[in-house]
Order: structure tokens, then C-alpha cells, then sequence
């Protein structure tokens, strides 16, 4: 049985860390006594919402296309939803394939996605198109990703509830973008700056004790 040193008890199942201190945990581990816990979601189900998701955002990009940038300037947009797009299906099956930590991986997810868009951008000559299209988009794409996962499959508050804030913050990094005067077409990075604002209304409204509990908890307030 796995035991902690620093709470000195012992811990049944197969933690790293202790449950209580996070410290690690030595000695060999035991079958955990509580039972597997089914699914409580449908795989179709997420997999027909996040379908359709993806048709509006996409149809949404072609009526932008049209209405608003005709020539071939507004190609390089297109794409950049098109890479959201992928981006929420990337977050939403590592949630059906690995329940645990899913907001932690998107936030892993959207930096790494942003930081290789914007050094494929300066290897190309720098011409702003990761700033001002590519990393508000996959910024906005993962937050509406992480609402899908969490609405439909019903994850518990305390598993996402930090790292999605944290996916909500990163959200609002195309706002400084804008500020600083760093993007040629002001749009995209407005839209992501207020779905994050949007959501970090709502996460105070609905959740703002959960995420006050978890602060406390996890920071050892």
C-alpha cells in the first residue's frame, strides 16, 4: 500500500500524489477500493453536437467571407477557422478518449497550437495572420470545445473548473493583440475577447463558489 510521508497515511489505489498535501507517495500500489464509474454520456450524442458546432461555425466563416472580404486576402481567415474547427475536435475527442485533466490538455492544446502558428508566421515573412486570425480563433474555438465537453458529458466542476478559467484567460491575450495595435483586421480577436468576457461572466455567475472552493483548495488558502 502506497503511503505519504509528509500526512504519514495510507492510501489505497493507484495516486501519484497524495490526495490531501499533493506530496508524492511511495510504496506499491492496490487495486482502488471504490468502483469503476460508468459513462453518464453518449458518444453520439457529443459527437452530433459537436458536428453541428462545427457546420455553423464553418457556415458562419463563408457568410463572413462573403460579406465582408471578397478577394483573396481572405483566404488566410478561412483557414484560420478551419484550424479552430480542428482545434475543437482535437479538444472534444481527447474528452471522450481521456475524461481526466480534458481542460488541462486544452489549455496545452492552445499554446502550443498559437506558438507554432506564430513561428510558422515569422518563418514566412511575418505577415500578422497568426495574431489576427489563427490564435483569436483557436482561442474561441477551445473555450466553446471546453463548454461542449462539459455540458454534454458532464464532467464534475472540480476536474475542470481552474484550467478551463485559465482557457477563458488565454482567450482574452488577442484583446493585448488589439491594444497594442499588433493585427491587420480587428474582428476576430474583438469576437474571441468577448466570448471570453462572456464566459468569465457566466463561470462567476453559475460557478463563482466552485471556483472560489477550488482556489482555496488547491493553493492551500
Amino acid at each position: 500500500m502506497r503511503r505519504c510521508t509528509e500526512c504519514a497515511i495510507d492510501i489505497e489505489g493507484t495516486w501519484s500524489r497524495c490526495p490531501l498535501c499533493t506530496a508524492t507517495v511511495a510504496g506499491a500500489t492496490v487495486p482502488s477500493p471504490l468502483p469503476a464509474v460508468p459513462l453518464r454520456f453518449s458518444r453520439r450524442r457529443v459527437l452530433r453536437v459537436l458536428f453541428l458546432t462545427s457546420i455553423a461555425v464553418i457556415g458562419a466563416s463563408f457568410a463572413a467571407q462573403l460579406l465582408f472580404s471578397r478577394g483573396l486576402a481572405g483566404i488566410g481567415a478561412l483557414r484560420s477557422v478551419w484550424l479552430g474547427v480542428i482545434t475543437m475536435w482535437l479538444v472534444v475527442l481527447m474528452a471522450v478518449r481521456k475524461r481526466r485533466n480534458v481542460a488541462k490538455g486544452t489549455v496545452y492544446l492552445v499554446v502550443l497550437t498559437g506558438l507554432i502558428c506564430v513561428y510558422w508566421d515569422y518563418l514566412t515573412g511575418w505577415r500578422a495572420w497568426s495574431l489576427t486570425y489563427a490564435v483569436p480563433i483557436v482561442n474561441a474555438c477551445s473555450i466553446v470545445a471546453v463548454l461542449i465537453t462539459v455540458e454534454v458529458m458532464r464532467i464534475d466542476v472540480g476536474e475542470h473548473i481552474l484550467y478551463s478559467g485559465l482557457t477563458v484567460l488565454l482567450g482574452l491575450a488577442p484583446i493585448v493583440f488589439l491594444a497594442l495595435g499588433w493585427v491587420t483586421n480587428q474582428l476576430p480577436s474583438a469576437i474571441c475577447g468577448a466570448v471570453s468576457l462572456l464566459v468569465l461572466a457566466l463561470m462567476q455567475l453559475t460557478r463563482g463558489a466552485d471556483v472560489r472552493h477550488e482556489l482555496s483548495k488547491r493553493l492551500h488558502l
